[in-house]
């Protein structure tokens, strides 16, 4: 005898990043789809558990990227229970027929513990996300995991539901592996979904305080919208290029593709009514990479229609000041934008990022002439890269002024070029894991150790921002013993009254 549809319950497991609070997308989606369906879901979310020592913004704000902010009068605070414990007594008065977990490489170790923790349940547990696509036979040998996602997961996980509540085969499903004791069986890909035809994001799964998110030192109720999936651009660090390559080759199809502007405004009208937001948070790799035509009609129902300020993230080389302009009159606030190395013959070889530092200098001060504040993403530790190069990063700082400068280190990332050109030249072992942006990992064999790239990490903003006559002082705060820890310390107040106009503590 099966269940009726509507008894059937889906427990998604959200093995997030500690305190890192942007509202995902996908799991947003994925519930939204399986609501539509006819099933339940609910969420064990680890973003406000003690999963580390140091949360990733509050990293950032020790590094001196961001503006240190306060959660006060939010609702945001640790939770003072046991994950784990907490997750078995979900799971015991839940009592899921499908647990479906998601994944990153940064967060693939708590995921497995937090697998291992009720893998004898019995109860079937899939696998999605960018880590489970280009890792599919390392997610499926973890004990606990019996499926695993290959690409987009909203109308493979339905069908995969429909077929469990049936009681009928979930050894065929496109998009989906399934582990058997015969084996593994990999089944092909579907083609990309309609993104127009997809239902509104419904972040009803999580909690109400998961909507806040620190922004240029003030805490916003920010909504994170879809506008399109992948990127047009080849970037060797990212996995867009890959998704793109596979969706290509399995089906001849593109991944790469836009909502309709109306789908848009129609969503986040919606979703600004149901969650009082204040501000949206524009999910696109390359926001400006639209057409000017396209561009103003999405600003004219913009600002009729929702009229929120937003943040974006575009490059470059898709900056003009038509666009700029543009975007200033429909209430852009933020931007942000790769420099990521500023050595153009470096950048271009290694990063396939084809632009100038001519258009890294006009799209910056296009920015400013407009009175957008704007970030600017630094990677550092590229394979090869010299203490010189990182200097001309610094460099091409030096002459603009933005609001907040990010600066990560090089993170090889599975399903990347770099990663496979790392485990090639023998930098990177196949199976290194790596532990987020700000951290990574060390490669072998490069110009400059870990620990010379994390003391430049930390002065990067003082070197980007004061004057060279103290270049000295901030070298010794790269060293990471008694007195360079002390220099860093008494440099870091400095810079937060200088740069940030406020006290550091």
């Amino acid at each position: 005898m099966t269940k009726a549809t509507h008894d059937f319950r889906v427990l998604f497991i959200y093995p997030n990043t500690m305190m890192a609070t942007l509202l995902p997308i996908n799991i947003s989606l994925l519930h939204a789809c399986l609501r539509k369906a006819g099933f339940e879901t609910r969420l064990f979310d680890t973003t406000f558990y003690h999963t580390e020592e140091i949360n990733f913004e509050m990293k950032k704000v020790e590094l001196l990227q961001i503006k240190r902010f306060d959660y006060a009068d939010t609702g945001v605070r640790f939770k003072e229970t046991d994950m784990l414990e907490d997750l078995d007594h979900l799971v015991d008065s839940y009592r899921p027929d499908l647990i479906a977990v998601t994944l990153v490489q940064d967060t693939f170790d708590l995921a497995r513990r937090l697998i291992g923790r009720i893998r004898n349940r019995g109860i079937p547990t899939i696998a999605g996300g960018v880590f489970t696509t280009f890792s599919p036979d390392e997610v499926l040998a973890v004990d606990g995991i019996d499926f695993a996602c290959i690409g987009e997961g909203e109308e493979a996980l339905v069908e995969l539901c429909r077929r469990l509540q049936a009681g009928t085969s979930t050894t065929g499903i496109p998009n989906i592996w399934a582990k058997t004791p015969g084996g593994i069986i990999k089944n092909p890909m579907r083609r990309p979904v309609d993104l127009d035809a997809l239902p509104f994001i419904d972040y009803d799964i999580f909690e109400k305080e998961r909507i806040y998110r620190p922004m240029q030192g003030r805490i916003y109720a920010m909504l994170h919208v879809e506008l399109d999936r992948g990127c047009p651009y080849q970037c060797t660090y990212c996995a867009s290029p890959e998704l793109k390559r596979l969706y290509r080759e399995c089906l001849n199809e593109s991944y790469y593709r836009q909502k309709s502007v109306r789908r848009i405004i129609a969503e986040m009208k919606y979703l600004k009514e149901k969650y009082e937001a204040n501000y949206i948070d524009f999910n696109s790799e390359t926001f400006l990479a639209r057409p000017i035509p396209d561009l103003e009609e999405f600003a004219a129902l913009y600002k009729k229609e929702v009229g929120l300020p937003f943040w974006c993230q575009t490059r470059p080389e898709t900056v003009s000041e038509e666009k700029i302009r543009i975007i200033r009159d429909m209430g852009c606030q933020n931007a942000q934008f790769g420099i990521e190395c500023g050595n153009e013959a470096f950048r271009r070889e290694i990063l396939a990022r084809n632009y100038s530092n001519e258009q890294i200098l006009r799209a910056a001060h296009l920015l400013e002439e407009y009175g957008i504040a704007y970030t600017v993403n630094n990677i550092i530790g590229f394979p090869g890269e010299t203490r010189e190069l990182v200097f001309d990063t610094i460099r091409i700082n030096r002459l603009i002024h933005p609001s907040t400068m990010n600066v990560y280190l090089f993170t090889p990332y599975r399903g990347t070029r770099l990663h496979q050109y790392c485990v090639e030249q023998g930098y990177l072992d196949a199976d290194a894991e790596v532990h987020q942006l700000l951290d990574s990992t060390e490669l072998k064999g490069q110009p400059l150790s870990y620990d010379e790239l994390k003391g430049l990490q930390r002065t990067f903003p003082l070197y980007a921002t004061f004057p060279e006559s103290e270049y000295g002082r901030i070298e010794r705060a790269e060293r990471f013993d008694e007195t360079g820890n002390a220099a860093f310390a008494e440099l870091r107040a400095e810079f937060y009254e200088r740069i940030f106009h406020m006290p550091y503590a």
